[in-house]
């Protein structure tokens, strides 16, 4: 099987949907995560301190076209409670990122993340063929290491003053990945600890 372009779909678990993001999505991501600086501390902008400052932000993942936003519903309210995304995907060499990853913090240390991965990696190794999925995060954010290490992905290397942050400072960018091999073991342990809730 050859590798497929990401492109939008909708992915259903039992906590979380991921849909295609949309301007409609901006009043429910505002509700979970607006204003708050911890949400959006690593990220390439500061917290929005408005809707239309985030419905900005939004238009910035629309408008990236190696980016396939999803927002991530929590299906027991019907509520938007973060964003994750495909970036930059490779069919000739079958990789893709996953990044752009936020949620509001009252589903911090839930099922969301980790359902929200398991649907990613599943649509990204089952249907659209990939033999590589990558992660990619600030040096000093380790809540995002650890969840990544969780997932069963593995350290590559970090890539020195790679980004400069919105304060002016300079990241370093930690690298991991997951292959296609290493893929029904780390499905099998997401789903297990899925299942004990």
């Amino acid at each position: 099987m050859s590798a497929q372009t990401p492109a939008p779909v909708t992915l259903t678990g039992s906590h979380v949907r991921l849909e295609p993001l949309g301007r409609r999505h901006v009043p429910d991501l505002f509700q979970a995560a607006g204003k708050d600086e911890e949400v959006f501390r690593w990220l390439p902008w500061r917290a929005p301190q408005s809707e239309s400052e985030l419905a900005a932000i939004v238009e910035g993942y629309l408008a990236n076209t190696g980016c396939e936003p999803f927002a991530v519903v929590e299906r027991a309210s019907g509520r938007a409670v973060g964003i994750s995304c495909y970036y930059d995907a490779n069919v000739r060499e079958e990789w893709v990122e996953i990044g752009g990853t936020w949620y509001g913090r009252s589903v911090w240390r839930s099922a969301v993340n980790t359902e929200a991965k398991l649907l990613l990696l599943s649509h990204a190794f089952e249907e659209l063929g990939m033999g590589r999925v990558m992660w990619k995060t600030d040096h000093l954010n380790e809540r995002s290491q650890n969840a990544i290490k969780r997932l069963g992905a593995q350290y590559e290397g970090t890539f020195r003053r790679a980004r400069q942050r919105p304060d002016g400072s300079w990241r370093n960018t930690v690298y991991f990945s997951m292959l296609a091999e290493e893929w029904p073991a780390a499905k099998q342990r997401l789903t297990e600890r899925l299942a004990a809730g």
